[in-house]
């Protein structure tokens, strides 16, 4: 992991987009994030009890801060711009949330 994360907070906003703050020691930073309707589908994760908007923002959060300091993640994204910087997101949310 990059940083010490300390708390990562995901809160519903309108339809399809999520506030997260995250602590990362002294550093506190705002992010907006928007989870695709699809995502879940087209990820093949639809059989695991549809995962909600929140677990999927978390776990790619904490996918992101394994890589780089809270600092460094745009502050606002949608969960599909992940893949062009990581290759390796989809592939690696699919085994987050399937455990």
């Amino acid at each position: 992991m990059v940083g010490a994360v300390s708390e990562i907070t995901v809160t519903p906003m309108e339809s399809g987009w999520f506030g997260v703050q995250v602590s990362e020691g002294k550093v506190e930073t705002s992010h907006r994030v928007r989870v695709p309707d699809d995502l879940t589908e087209r990820l093949g994760l639809a059989d695991e009890g549809q995962p909600d908007g929140v677990q999927l923002v978390r776990e790619s959060m904490g996918f992101l801060l394994e890589r780089e300091p809270a600092t460094s993640i745009l502050e606002e994204f949608s969960l599909d711009d992940i893949a062009k910087y990581f290759p390796e997101y989809y592939a690696e949310l699919r085994t987050r949330i399937s455990g």
